[in-house]
């Protein structure tokens, strides 16, 4: 090979040459100062590159991630030439070499003379493996055979690829290239200057400075942190601070990976001792600072800590109040205990997310309104499940299952967030989640009514209840907080501030006790009996009174375990609503740097530590925190401001309870319980999919009426029949088309296109896409019968039908089945299944597989492309075309122009086919007939009798020029005679085109690299190649290769000259068949482009 012959000093001077080949010529390597030349002339080189490094420009700043890299540059070129993907073995997988051996076989019968032939073999329908012949030359070479007829000289051949060998690095190149690893010579000769007095100081004050705020140096040699001994000198030798080693080489140090929770400790140490140093040292503190950030910093977040604390208290009387079913004896009186367990809840979330929790600085945290149907439903169970006489022990399971469940859900969030499964929740459909938002408005609205009116147990819809409801001393109890909540969505509809809502409610406490004071008939022991102001707890009941009800002793496990449904179902609604908050919540503040899975572990950290403090689940209030944010309290230090009000206010105790009005917390729940029906039934009436409307609508009521576990496990159950129903809407069908516009890209002989133009209606082109299923197979199984009804079969037979799976994403087992059926179908009618666009060895290759769709007893076909199953379906018809001439030509003894040879065998199917009766075999033979009696007038059969090249430009040019026989005689002698051997390349995109080709024999392949995408194309004998780039003077689009030995006629540049000069009619006939000849293959390039875009 050349090349891997010569000296280490020529490889390395190829070095470059390659590298400004692949856009690297200003990478600096060895090969820039080693290699042949005296070591003034290595010196001089090594200077040079010294000089690029010391270049500022920003292109000279990474040039030390390519030292010393070879690049491969053969490589690409030879995997070109091999298929990257190769399915398994298959007998019924058709060998894309034998369908291209059967593409040159039918060239040459274009070709040849039926007298001359007739007595060789006839074709196979199927090619067999047997066919594909070995090649006894390993190296094949081209071959130039010339007729010295014009003595012209033969232009030079591509030499062969040269294999590249790895050299031995050279002792300069190596220690070179360790050098530059570490620092070059410049940094060598700065470290080593010595330091002039200033240039001490100014190091050992540094120095000091250093050891002062507690960071330790870096030994630059070592890359070691040290710590100072006794034995360590007062001037460090060469320090760099911080990890980078050398500025000059760009090299930066790598620190091993350290975990999440080791950096969070070591940062913490850090704070600790820097807060202990300063504390410590009193002559060091900062009045104006001390001022600044410990007096008026947080003295400005006063206003939106008070807005904070009045959500919080709002939040409580209507959530926290409501945690137990009060409307139950059991439960009666829990109220305050729920307001309690509520602001620990609260306190615990807003400190974990100010204290670097969540990325939201001004996040606060709180019982989720929709969790507390939940909460009921536990508190039912338990009751059920211990007896109602039992109240203890009720109360001490209870609570201690609402721990456990936050627990569980801080567990679950944990997980979610550690192993980074936020993503996850984009899948769950979000209409069940709206569904289960209009259950829990539902309930809201059912527990406002039950609060406001006093009821002695649930709402039960049934006509005593209803009575009660509307008894005198009862409306007005529940008619008046209803209507305040309806005012307040009327008021909502004019006023737009932040700040409506609590305005609203805060009025109303301050006209309830304005009245209070003006009317002295009006006593507070009055209110309370008649219900318009909340029971007083009993006296000296502190705030840490719920904690007294945990008596594990008493706790029944048997009915937690009952209660694990519920508390899986609560978790799985948390779950769903903060991956969907937090992102909302990023966009609204402009936060950029959001992580979810951060979020899922502070929620997890939040929710696990509230459930061992004995209380409930908290998340992230996307309301609370955006109004709290707003309104200037973005900030750390407001958040933990925030959290110590809210202690306050729990401290002072459940006596405040005693003074609320009911009709504040009754039109609190209303209006939250309107506001979430109203996002679910009224705002997606239109919006969503019917179906999905129907499952939101039927979770509603079925939360409302009968259970909420129930509700979202009905919502499962619809959601997945809604999307089957709707996926299987979508037809898995994404084109039909016919051979006689979907054609392979084979260059065939004119009058071979024109046999296949009306034959090929008989080859069909399926394309399929998406997922098949059972839902979406069945469309194309219905498809498929309908081509094969009576009628439509008669007015289009088709004899092979191609399904194209290239855009098919996977198959499951019904459609794997529901295959075998059509292909059984399609063999009842005669028809062969020919399956391509997909690899064996995947997804969609494995399932037909596994049912059995390749063995030989069902006939499948397989290829891997489609332009392979096309090229394949146009052989088989054109086999049968040349057997009815054949069978015309001994019939009639009338030679023809495309001859079949003779055969002693029988005719094969497709042969029969042509032959028989049946529509489709009806359309072959009129087509057939057709074709051959169109060749008007018949071409002379003295042609099989020339010499070439004379016998193939006349086959050639002859069907598509007007210019008679003696016309192209006088370019016989232009063209010379080249022989390829199989794998020869003869040409590579960007070459100078340097001959246009006249194929005799074999066959020719073109690849296409574009950057939209690859092609290829055949070219068989009788055709030409390589016409528009030689003709028009532009260099050359594809790499060409022989797949087989091949001869071809070339009409090169000096003949082409000498043509010009002395035939020119003949010249301008060749430009305008080329002309014609480019604008045949636009447009079957062009069809087959948009054929593969779908």
């Amino acid at each position: 090979m050349p090349g891997s012959q010569a000296g280490d000093g020529s490889r390395i001077g190829s070095a470059p040459s390659l590298a400004r080949a692949f856009g690297q010529e200003n990478t600096l390597s060895s090969d820039d100062f080693g290699g042949q030349g005296s070591a003034q002339e290595r010196e001089d080189r090594y200077n040079r590159a010294l000089s690029r490094r010391l270049d500022p420009s920003p292109s000279r700043h990474s040039f030390s991630s390519s030292l010393n890299q070879k690049t491969p540059a053969r490589s690409y070129f030879q995997h070109s030439l091999q298929d990257s993907h190769h399915a398994p073995n298959n007998s019924n997988r058709q060998s894309d070499k034998g369908v291209r051996e059967d593409t040159a076989e039918l060239a040459s019968w274009a070709l040849s003379d039926v007298e001359l032939t007739r007595s060789e073999l006839s074709p196979t329908r199927h090619p067999t493996p047997a066919r594909d012949r070995q090649r006894n030359d390993p190296n094949p070479t081209l071959r130039v055979t010339e007729d010295h007829s014009r003595g012209a000289s033969t232009p030079p051949t591509r030499p062969d690829a040269i294999e590249e060998v790895s050299e031995p690095s050279s002792r300069r190149s190596s220690s070179s290239s360790q050098n530059m690893g570490q620092h070059s010579a410049l940094t060598e000769m700065l470290r080593d200057s010595p330091l002039t007095e200033e240039e001490s100081d100014e190091r050992d004050s540094m120095d000091q400075v250093l050891d002062t705020s507690g960071v330790q140096p870096v030994n630059v040699q070592t890359a070691i942190i040290s710590q100072p001994h006794e034995r360590t000198p007062l001037v460090r030798r060469r320090t760099a601070y911080g990890s980078m080693k050398d500025l000059e080489s760009n090299k930066v140090s790598i620190e091993p990976p350290q975990s999440s929770l080791s950096v969070a400790l070591r940062q913490c140490r850090q704070q600790t001792a820097h807060v202990t140093r300063v504390a410590t040292h009193p002559k060091s503190w900062d009045r104006r600072a001390i001022l600044r950030f410990g007096l008026l910093q947080p003295a400005s977040y006063i206003p939106p800590v008070i807005l904070g604390l009045l959500l919080n208290i709002l939040d409580a009387l209507s959530y926290g109040m409501i945690l137990f079913p009060l409307g139950n004896s059991t439960f009666e009186g829990l109220g305050p205990d729920g307001i309690s367990m509520f602001y620990v809840s609260c306190i615990i979330s807003q400190l974990t997310y100010s204290l670097n929790g969540s990325v939201f600085k001004g996040a606060i945290g709180s019982e989720m309104i929709e969790v507390v149907p939940f909460f009921h439903k536990m508190a039912f169970t338990i009751q059920h499940r211990i007896g109602e006489e039992h109240r203890d022990a009720i109360l001490a399971t209870t609570i201690t299952a609402y721990a456990l469940s936050s627990i569980l859900t801080g567990l679950t969030f944990l997980i979610m967030g550690t192993f980074r499964l936020g993503s996850l929740i984009g899948f769950f459909p979000r209409h069940i989640l709206l569904g289960c938002i209009g259950g829990v408005g539902w309930f809201l609205v059912a527990t406002g009514i039950e609060v406001s009116a006093r009821l002695e147990g649930n709402l039960n819809y049934d006509i005593p209840t209803l009575k009660k409801l509307f008894e005198r001393d009862t409306i007005a109890l529940w008619i008046v907080p209803l209507a305040l909540a309806l005012s307040l969505f009327a008021i909502k509809q004019r006023v737009k501030h932040p700040l409506t809502d609590a305005t609203f409610f805060i009025s109303i406490i301050a006209v309830f006790y304005f009245f209070f004071g003006a009317i002295p008939e009006m006593k507070m022991p009055t209110l309370r009996d008649k219900g318009w102001v909340f029971e007083a707890p009993e006296a000296g009941v502190p705030w840490y009174h719920f904690y007294t009800l945990y008596k594990f002793p008493l706790v029944d496990w048997s009915a937690i375990g009952s209660t694990v449904p519920a508390m899986f179902s609560l978790t799985f609604f948390g779950v769903l609503h903060v991956p969907i908050n937090i992102p909302a919540l990023g966009v609204s503040t402009g936060e950029d740097n959001l992580d979810v899975d951060r979020e899922l572990r502070a929620h997890g950290i939040s929710n696990a530590l509230s459930g061992l403090c004995g209380s409930i689940q908290n998340y992230l209030v996307y309301t609370n925190t955006l109004l709290f944010i707003r309104s200037g309290g973005d900030s750390r230090i407001a958040g933990t401001l925030l959290a110590l009000a809210t202690f306050a206010i729990m401290l002072v105790g459940p006596v405040i309870i005693g003074f609320i009005p009911v009709t504040v917390v009754g039109a609190l729940i209303f209006f939250l319980g309107i506001d979430l029906m109203l996002e679910a039934l009224v705002q997606t009436y239109g919006v969503v999919h019917r179906l999905e409307y129907i499952t939101i609508l039927v979770i509603v009521l079925t939360m409302g009426l009968y259970d909420f576990v129930a509700g979202i496990l009905v919502g499962i159950i619809l959601a997945c029949v809604s999307f089957v129903v709707q996926t299987s809407r979508i037809s898995a069908i994404r084109g039909k088309l016919y051979g006689g516009v979907a054609n392979s890209t084979v260059r065939r002989h004119p009058l071979q296109n024109k046999f296949l133009k009306d034959a090929g209606n008989q080859i069909h082109v399926m394309k399929l896409a998406g997922y098949l299923f059972f839902g979406t197979i069945v469309g194309v199984e219905k498809q498929i019968r309908f081509l094969l009804e009576e009628e439509a079969f008669r007015q289009h037979p088709i004899r092979y039908l191609v399904l194209d799976l290239w855009n098919v994403d996977g198959i499951d087992y019904s459609a794997a089945e529901t295959f075998l059926r059509i292909n059984r179908i399609l063999n009842g009618q005669g028809v062969e299944l020919v399956i391509c666009g997909m690899e064996l060895i995947g997804e969609a290759g494995r399932a037909l597989q596994n049912v059995g769709m390749f063995s030989e007893d069902n006939g499948v076909t397989y290829f891997q492309s489609l332009n392979s199953a096309l090229e394949f379906c146009e052989n088989e018809l054109l086999k049968a075309f040349y057997h009815q001439r054949d069978a015309e030509a001994e019939s009639e003894s009338t030679p023809a122009y495309l001859e079949v040879p003779k055969s002693e065998h029988q005719l094969t199917a497709s042969a029969a086919d042509a032959l028989s009766a049946s529509p489709r075999r009806h359309h072959l033979h009129q087509v057939a007939t057709e074709t051959l009696s169109g060749q008007n007038p018949a071409p002379p059969s003295k042609w099989q009798d020339y010499t070439q090249p004379q016998k193939l430009i006349l086959q050639t040019f002859c069907p598509i020029s007007d210019q008679p026989e003696e016309f192209w005689y006088r370019a016989e002698p232009y063209f010379k005679r080249r022989e390829y051997a199989e794998g020869t390349v003869l040409y590579n995109p960007g070459d100078r085109p340097d001959g246009f080709y006249l194929l005799e024999s074999g066959m020719l392949k073109a690849k296409y690299e574009l950057p939209q995408g690859k092609y290829s194309e055949l070219i068989v004998a009788g055709t030409t190649c390589g016409e528009l780039p030689f003709f028009s003077g532009t260099v050359r689009t594809s790499m060409t290769l022989a797949p087989t030995d091949c001869v071809t006629w070339v009409l090169d540049e000096g003949s082409w000259r000498e043509l010009q000069e002395n035939e020119r009619d003949v010249a301008q006939e060749l430009l305008k068949l080329s002309l014609k000849l480019t604008s045949e293959r636009m447009d079957a390039i062009t069809k087959y482009m948009l054929l593969t875009s779908g």
